[in-house]
């Protein structure tokens, strides 16, 4: 049975350098469509990590589309359960919302840019955000409040709450760590609507951007595992259950 299961909202969006670096270290990979795949999902003790990815709709359109519920409950549990669980953009923000923070409208990002460690982050595993000033990919039109509990680790000066941790297994990124520059190809075709309407935005910067930037993300992807999950190539060494991987 697949020991990692990936949880997608939109088919063209995967776990892209997350998926190559934990298939090289032996995990199997599941991918289960959130809209209609939930109850396919193994029970939680046989899931060694989830991650939620990210999605062009609110953590807020439960009345909308009903899945959203049912998927907060899973998180819910696995968050409950203390168990591994990474939520991406969306997935953040269902991680934030799940743990009784709000989720609201904030600047809109699109493209590369760096990202900065808090001071908390900084003594995380994330702390390699802030070397070489290295640019990340974002994409999103909503924010969300770090949860009573979790600990604030990343910002930029347009989106305030780039991630968080909550405990020792459970990290909320507002930003895109995971993208390649190939499967960025199909996020280029479907939101070619959103581009065109975003000032001094086109394809041919962000592709161009996402050529240079894809080796940085791809060196740093183990960062952002539990340290149980990689072994040592995980840059921060402290196994799942311990307090200080995230930072918390």
């Amino acid at each position: 049975m697949p020991d990692v299961i990936v949880l997608t909202h939109v088919a063209f969006e995967d776990a892209g350098t997350f998926e190559d670096a934990l298939r090289a270290r032996g995990h199997s990979i599941r991918y289960i469509n959130a809209v209609d795949g939930l109850e396919s999902v193994p029970p939680d003790a046989d899931i060694s990590l989830l991650i939620v990815l990210g999605g062009p709709i609110s953590a807020n359109d439960t009345a909308i589309y009903p899945f959203l519920s049912r998927e907060l409950t899973l998180i819910e549990k696995r968050l409950a359960a203390a168990r591994p669980i990474i939520g991406i953009c969306l997935g953040a923000q269902l991680i934030a919302r799940a743990l009784g923070a709000r989720v609201y409208p904030g600047n809109r990002e699109i493209g590369w840019a760096p990202v900065s460690p808090t001071d908390k982050g900084a003594q995380s595993s994330l702390s390699h955000l802030a070397e070489n000033n290295a640019p990340v990919l974002h994409w999103h039109g909503e924010t969300f409040d770090i949860p009573e509990g979790g600990t604030h680790l990343a910002y930029t000066d347009a989106c305030a709450h780039q991630a968080f941790s909550y405990g020792a297994a459970a990290l909320g990124l507002q930003f895109h760590p995971e993208v390649t520059a190939s499967g960025l190809e199909s996020w280029y075709v479907r939101h070619t609507v959103e581009i065109a309407m975003t000032p001094n935005m086109d394809v041919p910067e962000l592709r161009g951007d996402a050529e240079r930037f894809e080796k940085a993300l791809r060196g740093n992807c183990n960062a952002f595992f539990p340290g149980g999950l990689t072994g040592s190539a995980c840059r921060s060494g402290p196994k799942v259950g311990e307090s200080t991987h995230y930072g918390s």
